[in-house]
């Protein structure tokens, strides 16, 4: 279905290592369609950039002319066009000043910058989550703030400024080990982990009271799959607990109380943090949608972008 045209204001594409995901958006940012697909940056590199934006359009019949605000892995070295990241401490009106431009003969396109954190004893990155922090900071939010995901990223936020961030890689440990670790066949068969039962909650509590012995609770999962046959869903229930309970340490030891923590998650990891924060004792913890942010943070800058260069001289 095609977006009403007398609303249609500019379109915002989240462009990631795997997908693609793109609003038409009017400018109170309602949805007046929408895409997804597949084509992530491996698929796109070789239809070309350009080529795949375009026939999203063209499927959606938005015409010439009307801007396009991106984030992700497309601004990457290995993207479209590199959108350089914007050293940390950064304020996020900062971030959205240094949109890189993408050239292009139908519309105007621009890619929002990743962060950086350059400190020699704590150098990390990260891009499009950058995006999400706008949204969050439109709604006042200062303190922590939690974005899970495959590489999930903590963030203190001060009056619309980035201080700092850490990445843990969770996400990635937890695939990779129910996949191709001596734990795979422990958990073989069981389809995702369950936050609501007690291995969720057992192994939350191990990781948050004692994360330095981890990897040893880890093998602990294989042993007694092994010498009690423990099912495969609690066992992948626990190893998911383990491994978000280590977290929550680890980001309680950089960050401090964890307490008025921002979640910014969808979906079953949405489920899982809640559990998790909920069993560590964090209070006043705030929840927003990740997709929602993602989107409305697109549109904050888009507005902010587009609006100002509509009225240069």
């Amino acid at each position: 279905m095609a977006p009403q045209f007398d609303r249609l204001s500019h379109i915002a594409v989240d462009w990631g290592t795997s997908s693609f995901r793109l609003w038409a958006l009017d400018a109170q940012g309602n949805v007046l369609a929408e895409r997804r697909s597949a084509q992530g940056l491996a698929a796109a590199s070789s239809e070309g950039f350009e080529t795949t934006l375009e026939a999203h359009l063209a499927a959606l019949a938005v015409p010439d002319g009307v801007p396009v605000m991106m984030c992700g892995m497309v601004g990457s070295r290995s993207g479209w066009v590199e959108a350089a990241y914007v050293d940390t401490p950064a304020t996020l009106d900062g971030l959205v000043a240094q949109a890189v431009q993408v050239p292009s003969t139908r519309r105007r396109i621009r890619i929002l910058p990743g962060l950086a954190q350059r400190d020699p004893a704590r150098p990390d990155v990260m891009r499009g989550e950058e995006t999400q922090l706008l949204a969050l900071a439109s709604a006042g939010v200062t303190g922590p703030a939690c974005l899970p995901g495959t590489h999930s990223k903590w963030v203190r936020m001060q009056r619309g400024e980035v201080e700092h961030f850490a990445t843990f890689m969770t996400g990635e440990l937890f695939q990779l080990l129910r996949a191709q670790s001596v734990v795979a066949p422990a958990v073989a068969g069981a389809v995702e982990s369950d936050p609501a039962g007690t291995a969720f909650a057992l192994g939350v509590g191990e990781g948050l009271s004692a994360p330095e012995t981890v990897s040893h609770a880890l093998f602990r999962l294989r042993a007694a799959w092994l010498l009690t046959g423990a099912e495969p869903a609690d066992t992948l229930s626990r190893l998911s607990g383990l491994l978000i309970g280590a977290e929550l340490a680890g980001a309680a030891r950089l960050f401090g109380t964890l307490d008025g923590v921002a979640l910014v998650a969808s979906g079953p990891l949405a489920r899982a943090y809640r559990a998790a924060l909920s069993i560590a004792g964090v209070g006043n913890v705030a929840f927003f949608d990740a997709e929602n942010c993602v989107r409305a943070g697109l549109h904050a800058a888009a507005i902010t972008t587009f609006r100002l260069e509509r009225n240069a001289p």
